[in-house]
């Protein structure tokens, strides 16, 4: 009797949910953690350096995927280690221009910020190259993501128009095309080698960052500590965006679902770092929590026609 009322409320079923939203969740919440530490180093480095110094948190990431049974492929191995690896690289250049219309301060420091609303691009590129369809239900979801995700990121609309928008561009384009190849190499290759192609392009770029840049003269224990698991939870991050994909995960759900971390930072950052929370922020995270479950809604298969010959 209690098994059959539990049922009935809906308890227990959370076995049966999707793999893919499941680790769409596991990689909300390794983002959300990972903002909250790019906050808590601050101005001790500068924001490439977190970059290339975070690719030490990778390594581990990346040497236990080396050892994984699942580094196989579905399709065409080829095509999957490429579409991996340009997302990589892609997603790397979208940090490099972030930094630079972050460097170039005044009107574009107000536009930055529309770079988070990449998931459009990644929407609309599902749609169109991989034929991917939303019931009713998920579109209200990504419309209220998107919504969320600009009142996250976005605290005044000054210099929306302005000249510094196109330096937002860069990197919601370079973001949104990399969300669109980590799907599409996952069609090839498995979650695990797409993660480690995927992982393995930081590693040039961080290099080409230490080039072009040198390090400060010292750097704090703490702060490469820091910076260590910064990397280890983008890592973890992206593996489980790439798994979720593997899983049957469509790109114009899980990319715009993983984007919603600030719903999981904001309170982080409340609890332990004392920050207040404004009616902004309250209103993003409600709009986010209604949109996982509005994107996690998956419509039932079509019944079979009992009258079609066999």
């Amino acid at each position: 009797m209690k098994s059959s009322k539990f049922q009935r409320l809906g308890i227990g079923n959370s076995l049966n949910m999707p793999r893919w939203l499941l680790w769409s969740l596991v990689a909300l919440l390794s983002w959300g953690v990972w903002a909250i530490l790019s906050k808590m180093i601050g101005h001790a480095l500068s924001a490439a350096h977190s970059q290339a110094l975070s690719t030490v948190g990778l390594v581990p990431v990346m040497v236990a995927l080396g050892f994984s049974r699942r580094l196989s492929a579905t399709g065409n191995r080829l095509r999957g280690t490429l579409c991996a690896f340009a997302a990589g690289v892609l997603g790397c250049a979208g940090n490099i221009a972030y930094y630079h219309a972050l460097n170039r301060g005044g009107k574009a420091a107000t536009v930055v910020p529309l770079t988070a609303l990449y998931p459009l691009v990644t929407i609309a590129l599902a749609g169109v190259l991989l034929k991917e369809k939303l019931n009713r239900i998920q579109i209200v979801g990504a419309l209220l993501s998107l919504t969320a995700i600009y009142l996250f990121n976005v605290s005044s609309a000054e210099g929306l128009l302005s000249s510094g928008l196109a330096y937002a561009l860069a990197p919601i384009a370079f973001w949104g095309v990399a969300g669109l190849l980590q799907k599409a190499c996952t069609n090839h290759i498995s979650g695990e080698l797409s993660t480690l192609w995927f992982l393995s392009a930081f590693i040039p770029v961080a290099v080409l960052i230490l080039w072009r840049e040198s390090l400060p003269p010292r750097i704090a224990p703490g702060v490469w500590l820091l910076v260590a698991v910064l990397g280890l939870f983008l890592g973890l991050g992206n593996f489980a965006l790439l798994a979720a994909c593997a899983s049957a995960g469509k790109a114009s759900i899980v990319i715009p679902l993983t984007a919603l971390y600030p719903a999981v930072s904001v309170p982080i950052a409340i609890l332990f770092l004392g920050e207040k929370v404004g009616t902004r922020e309250s209103v993003g995270i409600l709009l986010a929590l209604a949109s996982v479950i509005a994107l996690s809604h998956e419509s039932p298969p079509a019944p079979e026609n009992s009258l079609s010959p066999h």
